[in-house]
């Protein structure tokens, strides 16, 4: 065993030592620095002091504050605790005091957090949970739909048509026999027989309604599409065709002026 180790008061004098001379070294460097901003003070220009009296003065203040706590300090001894069982017991109880304070508070600020955590968890696993239930009723709804879909779904089209197209055939008789009416009263055949120029032989052809030339053109257009003139006849009484010439209802072939078509007002 080292003498150091058999001599517990030796090694106490060493540390005391080694205080001393640091807080000895520790003041020389602010004498140190002290002195260099007095020197720094000194070469500063007359004209300058003069611009800023009241800060020099303050500097200068300082400087002798510092240097009489720096002779105060050489002259005053430092106080060393001397480490002995009862002092390093009672600093390990601070010591340990005060990290149980720290991990008292951490705990308190982990625990909080947990808290808040677990209540934003169980706030989330709600929202959760009633979004899941929202989605099942969501599915059961669309299952039900696509079952009516498939059940009802070509059977309504179909009525709906059909209903459609009774409309539509019900709407095209009321048409009809309003057209044939107004047709009749306004357009209706020359009474007698009808005169002929001379040197032209009377036409034995019985003459029709403007009505029936009308369906016999409007029949023609729907049912050869592609071909929908009419030869003109002798049944067809001259003056209807010229009417239905000029107010533009019918059109005459371009190339065989003695067909006619309706006029394609659908398209």
């Amino acid at each position: 065993m080292n003498r150091q180790e058999l001599d517990p008061d030796s090694t106490t004098d060493m540390e005391v030592a080694d205080t001393e001379e640091e807080l000895i070294k520790e003041c020389e460097e602010m004498w140190k620095d002290m002195e260099e901003c007095q020197n720094k003070l000194l070469l500063i220009g007359t004209e300058t002091l003069s611009n800023s009296n009241a800060q020099l003065s303050l500097l200068i203040m300082q400087v002798k504050c510092l240097t009489a706590e720096l002779s105060q300090w050489h002259k005053e001894t430092p106080e060393i605790t001397p480490l002995t069982e009862d002092v390093l017991i009672t600093l390990g109880k601070e010591e340990f005091q005060k990290l149980r304070h720290d991990l008292e508070m951490v705990l308190s600020t982990i625990q909080s957090k947990s808290e808040k955590l677990k209540e934003d968890l169980e706030r989330e696993q709600q929202w959760l949970d009633e979004q899941q239930q929202i989605m099942k009723s969501l599915n059961v709804l669309q299952n039900e739909l696509k079952n009516q879909v498939v059940t009802f779904s070509e059977s309504r089209i179909f009525n709906e048509l059909k209903t459609k197209i009774l409309n539509i055939k019900e709407f095209k008789e009321k048409l009809l026999i309003t057209l044939g009416e107004f047709l009749e009263d306004h357009f209706p055949l020359p009474d007698g027989t009808v005169k002929k120029k001379k040197n032209i032989q009377e036409s034995t052809a019985q003459l029709i309604t403007l009505h029936e030339v009308l369906e016999i053109l409007i029949n023609r257009l729907f049912d050869v599409p592609h071909d929908p003139y009419v030869k003109i006849s002798d049944s067809f009484w001259p003056p209807y065709i010229e009417l239905l010439l000029r107010n533009g209802i019918a059109l005459r072939h371009p190339e065989d002026p003695t067909r006619i078509r309706l006029e394609a007002f659908h398209q």
